[in-house]
């Protein structure tokens, strides 16, 4: 028969604060068993905890350790953790419930954008397997077994990220709202690469010569086509490659916004919004709104689309840039097009509109500005992002490294 160590009471309680009640968790005595087995040479031992939750619901658990000292360090975790529960009416909810609460919340702080993709994520990944399950329920296992059926999915890497970091967001929030005492998520981690991949991704991008050539094909074909609205498709392309703007940033671009040599990104637009064309929002991030200066050559550019707008009586201060009028926006399957049409002329390899912005940022780093100017540029909003992203391309700087440490000798 197991032996019953003598131990002190440790009958307690803990008190915590739900809203506006107060909520008593009792503890009862956890008294440590020895047993007959062993394992390494030591004896196992038996800690029971008992405890008994707001509602009045009893509850056991049993641990096992192996040898004394490891049991009392087990009754003292399980006595600071037990006296620390928290059960709130809240945690009854489900994971479908806290869905609806969460993507409330987030619509009153960031964009809608940013709300779709939340959503569409939680519709995909999250509520199939977890809609109906209450929130006081989730622990490791389940979060665990989450995890499995995510990668199961064959996703990439980056997308199983994607996914779990806006889960544990979510979660979080939960948290933030005293939902739950804990994420669960958090304790199984983050998915993990098991293969081999480089390091970095190659950046597709178009070096000086290679823009120059896609240039002049595009004022070719907008030439050839004489209208405003083949033209700005042209203008459009420009503004990606000499600033190295965000295709929203871009498209929510009013003549406004253009003083002299000087051009402020105020606003962006997504055209990926359920059920509306475009909205316009503020842009991405704090840092994204900036002010930074026009190349000459892209000056020149759009002085001369402005000659041809104003002698059509098509110019506003008020009116978009590149999509015309007050709401105009070039829309991103014919951007796309064009695109691709500009490239094949141009005898050049596809690159997507984004990388116009890569192309932006390699041309400068290639030519050594300092990568706190090119973040600016590009509006990032730490400069850990366009370092991880564009050091590669700094050999001039580790050329000049080496040269320094080569002469200690």
């Amino acid at each position: 028969m197991p032996k019953l160590l003598p131990r002190r009471n440790l009958s307690g309680f803990a008190v915590q604060r739900s809203g506006s009640r107060i909520i008593r968790i009792e503890v009862t005595p956890m008294p440590i068993y020895k047993t007959n087995k062993k394992r390494d040479g030591l004896f196992l031992y038996t800690v029971r905890v008992n405890y008994t939750d707001k509602n009045g619901k009893a509850h056991g658990l049993t641990r096992t350790a192996v040898g004394a000292e490891a049991a009392k360090l087990l009754e003292s975790q399980l006595t600071a953790e037990y006296k620390t529960k928290q059960v709130t009416p809240a945690a009854r909810m489900t994971v479908g419930e806290l869905v609806k609460r969460y993507l409330a919340a987030k619509e009153t702080e960031v964009r809608r954008a940013s709300v779709e993709k939340t959503q569409r994520i939680m519709n995909r990944y999250v509520l199939p397997t977890l809609e109906k399950e209450r929130l006081d329920r989730l622990n490791r296992q389940k979060m665990q077994d989450w995890k499995l059926a995510v990668s199961a999915l064959g996703l990439s890497l980056r997308t199983n990220k994607n996914i779990y970091s806006e889960f544990r967001a979510m979660l979080n929030y939960a948290v933030k709202m005293e939902y739950i005492a804990q994420n669960p998520l958090t304790a199984v981690g983050n998915f993990k690469d098991t293969d081999f991949t480089p390091p970095q991704e190659k950046l597709h991008y178009y070096t000086a010569d290679e823009f120059l050539r896609y240039k002049a094909a595009a004022l070719a074909d907008a030439e050839a086509k004489g209208t405003l609205s083949e033209y700005a498709y042209y203008v459009f392309f420009c503004i990606a490659y000499y600033m190295g703007m965000r295709k929203g940033e871009i498209n929510a671009l009013r003549w406004s916004d253009i003083n002299e040599e000087l051009l402020t990104v105020r606003r962006s637009v997504t055209q990926k919004v359920k059920g509306e064309s475009a909205v316009e929002t503020l842009p991405k991030n704090k840092t994204s709104y900036r002010t930074i200066e026009i190349p000459a050559p892209l000056m020149e550019i759009l002085a001369e689309y402005k000659k041809r707008l104003e002698s059509r009586d098509a110019y506003r201060d008020n009116y978009r840039v590149c999509g015309g009028g007050e709401e105009g926006v070039l829309p991103d399957t014919s951007l796309s097009n064009h695109n691709v049409r500009y490239a094949d002329t141009a005898g050049l390899a596809h690159i997507r509109i984004h990388d116009f912005r890569h192309s932006h940022a390699s041309l400068l780093a290639n030519e050594g500005i300092n990568i706190q100017e090119i973040a600016r540029r590009l509006g990032h909003a730490k400069i850990e992002m366009t370092w991880n992203t564009y050091a590669h391309l700094y050999p001039r700087e580790s050329e000049r490294s080496l040269s320094v440490l080569n002469k200690v000798k």
